[in-house]
């Protein structure tokens, strides 16, 4: 058994546990498929990036769309980040956990006029812009509104930041950012325009990255922009570098959040630019290896070619092995004796691409849960009600306490805002 570092999964007693909390018995109480949370993994998390910017003026940004269920925001937001949003309803999402207005940054590429003028009304940080067309709407919006936005423009630096190509965003061919070859006309354009406040300068090269490299080449790139632009006598203020810092899946070994940004800092001292403020956006480093599925098993079908192991979880409620052939390490709760044999572990959708992991290594029997790791980011936030499945009920563990965060939906909640034909 490979426990994924940082995810407060320890065997005691012949169970896995999350912090004090036999997993087995957990299952039992609430059901399955059921997500659980660490506090404790992910405030160890931030730690790490709260020790690396220590002493600097900084600004940590949550990048709730790894998973923005109410309590980690609010989570996050106590323990002093702000959050960074992709859209109006996540807007919406961050003020109900609480989160001041203040401490709230816009980022994607398809920001409707309605979600501009929603986060304008509120007073939000920053307006990451990622077009010139999005500038000419922003202006548009803020002039009829009276105001000014707040604007950084995410440059696109062309960077190959080694990950996925579902997940990679700072190459020329990815849809994010404005090129940065563009960016310097376009940092002139936006200080002329009425409506808009040039605030900082913004970029995110991709998911899941485990080298420093990528970072460093970014890193000097936006600075040679952010000193040509001032040249022209436009000011930067902040300096946002975005997220990406990958996590332990398959036994990954990304920098240390505190060891990267030591770098990334003594890269911008040496530039002679320390005085700027620094807004970072990390999402699945600080909740990836937080959080598990617990899922039971079904149905063992063993084959001439292949055994299949079918478990309650599935395609919606874990979808990056579907989506990018990702890899989470499947644990059992309880220790067998029994020999291992070869599983390919696959839910119940009617899709040959329902597959939670292929050709695992595990001594199981009907009946027995399974934990799948490192599920905390990029499940639950992306879950859905295919085939009408409900959603999972997720909750949160603090030392030997258990949270329920989220109930699991009901039929009835899937179908409540759905209108039946009139009766002939």
């Amino acid at each position: 058994m490979r426990i994924p570092h940082g995810s407060a999964l320890h065997v005691q007693d012949g169970d896995l546990h999350l912090e004090q909390v036999a997993l087995k018995t957990l299952a039992t109480t609430h059901g399955t498929p059921l997500f659980a949370y660490s506090k404790a993994a992910m405030l160890q998390a931030l730690a790490a990036y709260q020790r690396g910017l220590a002493g600097r003026s900084a600004q940590i940004f949550y990048a709730m769309k790894a998973n923005s269920n109410l309590a980690v925001l609010q989570l996050f937001v106590q323990a002093g980040c702000g959050l960074d949003i992709v859209s109006g309803g996540e807007l919406a999402r961050a003020l109900q956990a609480g989160c001041p207005a203040n401490r709230i940054i816009f980022s994607g590429v398809g920001k409707s006029r309605a979600e501009l003028r929603a986060a304008l009304d509120v007073g939000i940080a920053c307006f990451n812009i990622e077009s010139l067309a999005e500038l000419e709407a922003l202006n548009a919006v803020a002039v009829a509104m009276g105001v000014q936005a707040p604007i950084s423009l995410r440059v696109n630096p062309d960077v190959d930041a080694q990950t996925h190509p579902y997940i990679s965003t700072g190459l020329k061919d990815n849809k994010f950012g404005i090129a940065h070859e563009d960016a310097l006309q376009a940092y002139l354009h936006a200080h002329a325009l009425p409506g808009l406040r040039v605030v900082g300068i913004d970029c995110h090269i991709g998911s899941q990255i485990t080298q420093t490299a990528p970072y460093l080449d970014a890193m000097n790139k936006m600075l040679d922009l952010v000193q040509a632009v001032e040249a022209q006598g436009v000011p930067i203020a902040h300096i946002d570098f975005g997220g990406g810092l990958g996590i332990d899946y398959a036994g990954d070994t990304p920098p240390n959040a505190d060891e990267l940004w030591r770098a990334l800092l003594a890269l911008i001292d040496a530039r002679g630019m320390g005085n700027k403020t620094i807004f970072i956006e990390p999402g699945r480093s600080l909740v990836g290896n937080a959080g598990v599925c617990l899922t039971e098993v079904q149905y063992l079908k063993p084959g001439a070619h292949k055994n299949f192991c079918i478990v309650d979880a599935a395609m919606n409620d874990l979808p990056r092995p579907a989506l990018y052939q990702a890899f989470h390490e499947i644990l059992p709760t309880q220790t067998r004796s029994a020999t291992t044999q070869t599983w390919t572990v696959v839910g119940p959708i009617c899709e040959s691409g329902d597959w939670i992991g292929r050709d695992r290594e595990l001594a199981i029997e009907t009946g027995d849960v399974l934990a799948v790791a490192s599920a905390g980011a990029y499940c639950m936030s992306m879950a859905s009600n295919y085939n009408t499945r409900n959603r999972a009920k997720e909750v949160l563990i603090d030392g030997d306490q258990v949270t329920v965060i989220r109930e699991r939906d009901t039929y009835a909640d899937q179908w409540a805002l759905e209108r039946m034909l009139p009766q002939a």
